[in-house]
């Protein structure tokens, strides 16, 4: 097929102009800003503080964030899916939000209570009761983000969220102006999170959400435990793909060295750097997806799922190369030498990437399907996977490498589970199903050993001028990945 500039010049325009580019232009730009400070804010912790202190600081961040990930409930999706269908509207919003900030205030008691269960160091268990403040504020601006995205107006979150990532930024910046403890800067970092609870409350919730219409609003014990108990699958997806990341820091924290735990979270963090992009764009893509199943005609539903699943497929193995290649030089300007065998970590964790976009992007095709049972069960099953092979590894191997793997190994046996789910609906063939893992392994597999005799520059732009004229030939790319037999 004949490649002229303008066939690549209109297909590039297209997807500029569309509705998907337009909705989430604002957040690829806001997180691409909010990456950079609090990136920065991350380095200068782990230049600034001592190993060991840096460690605890991370264990009480991953404790926070596994209750979090609870405190939600995991009804943010489903409120999303039930904002677009009901006509009072008003009563709905009110209703989230003040569960919302009763299961936070829960959580925060469940929060300190395993700051004693797990920990019997004070310095330790000080540091998880201050940072589980925030999951109260937490559960309050996850109500209000659920509504900006619900309504398409999820500028607001990304232009607040950009000031706090300022704002935290600018709170490490002030450790090589007069150095203090991590205590205090845990305490600068609640404010600063007030702050922006209190931004969402007047500019990101366009006055649907005020403390009059809360108190209004009734709320018993009978109609939270009624909504969990309906939507209680929501609970254990929201929780579970948390727990999948966050059980390894305490798992390591226990059994291995506190150097292991700052590499596992900087190895993580850049991993978080590298799934902005498709978490990002999957928060347009949902409601796009529910929209469209929502017709009797199915043809929209298919054909835009199939468009977005070449995209997310493209970014993991763009993800993963750029890491294979340049993490030997960059990892170690960043973090200082101390740091300088992460690189091999950063690597093992990435190949979780070659399967990550996709995966969430199947997520969310399945719960706009209504079909959030068959994906809790596909997370608990993932859940096992990786908790198995991550106690067998630190317990008998001693090796952080164990834990990198035992995630990916969580990561492939959630997404092979969609793809027998989406077989069995006819959404995909079985000839497709096994492209996506031919081609995802002979690209990397080739892309490995050309490493080893190619510069990694050159190589990497070849490969991807390569890859990307292939994909703009037109459509013969995601026919080959992603061929429906019918529509289910």
């Amino acid at each position: 097929m004949k490649i002229t500039y303008n066939t690549i010049t209109n297909k590039i325009s297209g997807l500029f102009q569309s509705s998907l580019f337009k909705n989430s232009s604002w957040g690829i730009i806001s997180q691409m800003s909010q990456t950079l400070f609090l990136s920065l804010f991350f380095v200068i912790l782990a230049r600034k503080y001592p190993t060991g202190i840096f460690a605890k600081y991370i264990v009480a961040n991953a404790i926070y964030q596994l209750v979090t990930a609870f405190s939600t409930m995991g009804l943010s999706q489903w409120f999303i899916r039930e904002f677009m269908h009901t006509d009072d509207k008003e009563t709905l919003i009110s209703k989230f939000i003040k569960m919302q900030i009763y299961f936070g205030i829960g959580f925060y008691i469940i929060n300190v209570g395993l700051a004693f269960l797990i920990y019997g160091d004070k310095f330790t268990r000080v540091l998880i009761i201050l940072m589980g403040v925030n999951v109260i504020f937490d559960n309050l601006i996850n109500g209000i983000k659920s509504l900006n995205i619900a309504n398409f107006e999820q500028k607001k979150t990304f232009i607040i969220l950009t000031i706090e990532s300022v704002l935290k930024f600018v709170a490490g910046c002030l450790l090589f102006i007069y150095p203090f403890s991590i205590i205090t800067l845990s305490v600068i970092l609640i404010g600063i999170r007030f702050l922006t609870l209190n931004l969402f409350l007047t500019i990101g919730s366009s006055n649907l959400v005020t403390v009059k219409t809360l108190w209004r609003c009734k709320v018993t014990y009978h109609d939270m435990k009624a909504l969990v108990i309906m939507n209680w699958a929501f609970v254990i997806i929201g929780g579970v793909s948390i727990i999948n990341w966050r059980m390894s820091n305490i798992i390591i924290s226990k059994v291995l060295t506190a150097f292991d735990v700052a590499n596992y979270e900087i190895s993580f963090k850049i991993f978080s750097i590298a799934q902005i992009l498709p978490v990002v764009i999957s928060t347009s893509v949902f409601p796009l997806l529910v929209k469209h199943y929502s017709k009797p005609d199915k043809v929209d539903f298919f054909v835009f799922y199939k468009k977005m699943h070449v995209y997310y497929l493209l970014f993991g193995w763009l993800a993963f190369t750029f890491i294979y290649s340049f993490s030997d030089k960059l990892i170690p300007i960043a973090f200082g030498n101390t740091y300088l065998s992460n690189a091999e970590y950063t690597k093992q964790m990435f190949l979780t990437i070659l399967v990550f976009p996709t995966a969430l992007l199947q997520a969310n095709v399945l719960i706009a399907m209504k079909m959030e049972k068959q994906d809790m069960l596909f997370n608990i099953i993932a859940l096992v996977v990786n908790l198995s092979m991550c106690l067998f590894g630190v317990l008998y191997i001693k090796s952080l490498s164990i834990v990198n793997y035992s995630i990916f190994a969580s990561f492939l046996v959630f997404h092979i589970s969609q793809d027998i789910l989406l077989l069995g609906r006819k959404m995909v063939s079985l000839k497709s199903v096994f492209a996506f893992y031919i081609m995802t392994a002979v690209f990397i597999g080739c892309y490995m050993l050309l490493s080893k005799v190619v510069n990694p520059y050159l190589l990497f732009v070849f490969a991807w001028v390569i890859t990307l004229i292939i994909t703009f030939m037109g459509k013969k790319l995601q026919a080959l990945v992603l061929r429906p037999n019918a529509i289910a």
